[in-house]
């Protein structure tokens, strides 16, 4: 059976930043047959649901809204994600769009303004070196 990681806010885990979800019913259809393996490398980083929002600066680190600098959480969550990728063997991913974390093609531009540039989030930037493939929905 193929193993895929799932952003698990994708999955309706509540672990989105304001206490939320983002289930996506597509995803759970297009899952089905597979292994899933939910990961949520914010939470995996020590960070509280509901948690501030947080934002990639220009230098890298990452920020919540109150200028509390969570590079740390968000580092940690990378490589508990990536040990959980490697225990399952999974090489592809379907991330949460967006998130400082799982972007894979766009997160916000750091001011905390809602403005949405092309980048990746810190988790997603270390997969994609490490060869995981990102399934886009």
């Amino acid at each position: 059976m193929e193993n895929i990681a799932v952003s698990a806010c994708l999955l309706g885990y509540h672990c989105k930043y304001d206490g939320g979800s983002n289930l996506n019913h597509d995803v759970i259809n297009f899952c089905k047959g597979k292994q899933i393996i939910p990961i949520c490398p914010e939470v995996f980083g020590g960070l509280d649901t509901p948690r501030i929002p947080s934002e990639i600066q220009q230098d890298g680190r990452v920020l919540n809204k109150f200028g509390r600098d969570v590079s740390f959480c968000f580092q940690r969550g990378t490589k508990l994600t990536w040990e959980v990728l490697k225990k399952h063997h999974c090489t592809q991913a379907i991330l949460k769009d967006g998130s400082p974390s799982c972007g894979f093609k766009t997160i916000y531009d750091g001011t905390f303004t809602n403005v949405v540039v092309e980048g990746l989030g810190v988790t997603a930037r270390f997969l994609k070196d490490k060869g995981v493939t990102f399934i886009d929905f």
